[in-house]
């Protein structure tokens, strides 16, 4: 299972992007939100989501884990594919999804082309205690903002080796690289181990 790809943008079309890692370029497909925070020549890292059929493997990217959970999600309801979860969150990015779900909104779900009022009705039924159960990708007020170096993205990879969870991971290296901007991965990564020690 591919669960994330980092490497240079190489290509960005409508609804997909190549980014060449370790010398093989994967074709992910993304919404347009994603679409417009890629620029080609760049390094990006985008989580994925694979789904593999009979005929087929097709990579599905996404700039957070919040929206591959939701991503999904979305599929677990009866009548609603890889294509379709798609256009829910190219329409509806992942706050507005929990926000009509939670609200019963099938005004807004049905914005979503190929979904039908039916349709919308069956998505809140079966969502809408389910989606709270995905971790909102953004933290509270006043945390800390992500600052992406190359010394967070080897202490999150090296966490993520010691068999911490990748968002337990992100949060300890941002609460240090916020206190310690200049901190070298070394540095990085005893601070975050000391800080996801006292957590425990």
């Amino acid at each position: 299972m591919i669960a994330s790809v980092r490497g240079e943008v190489l290509e960005i079309a409508l609804d997909h992007t190549v980014i060449e890692a370790a010398g093989i370029g994967y074709r992910l497909n993304v919404t347009p939100a994603t679409l417009a925070t890629l620029t080609r020549g760049e390094e990006t890292r985008l989580y994925t989501a694979m789904i593999v059929r009979e005929d087929s493997m097709t990579l599905f990217g996404f700039a957070d884990t919040e929206a591959r959970d939701l991503f999904g999600l979305l599929q677990t309801v009866s009548g609603v594919g890889p294509r379709l979860a798609m256009a829910v969150l190219a329409v509806l990015e992942p706050e507005a999804l929990r926000k009509a779900l939670a609200e019963s909104n099938v005004a807004a779900l049905t914005r979503v082309p190929g979904i039908g009022k039916r349709g919308a009705e069956r998505m809140v039924v079966e969502l809408r205690d389910k989606v709270n159960l995905v971790p909102v990708q953004a933290g509270p007020p006043g945390a800390a903002t992500p600052v992406i170096t190359p010394v967070r993205d080897q202490v999150v990879e090296a966490l993520i080796g010691l068999g911490f969870p990748t968002k337990q991971a992100e949060q300890a290296i941002d609460s240090v690289l916020a206190e310690q901007p200049a901190a070298n991965t070394s540095v990085g990564l005893r601070a975050a181990l000391n800080l996801l020690g006292k957590n425990r």
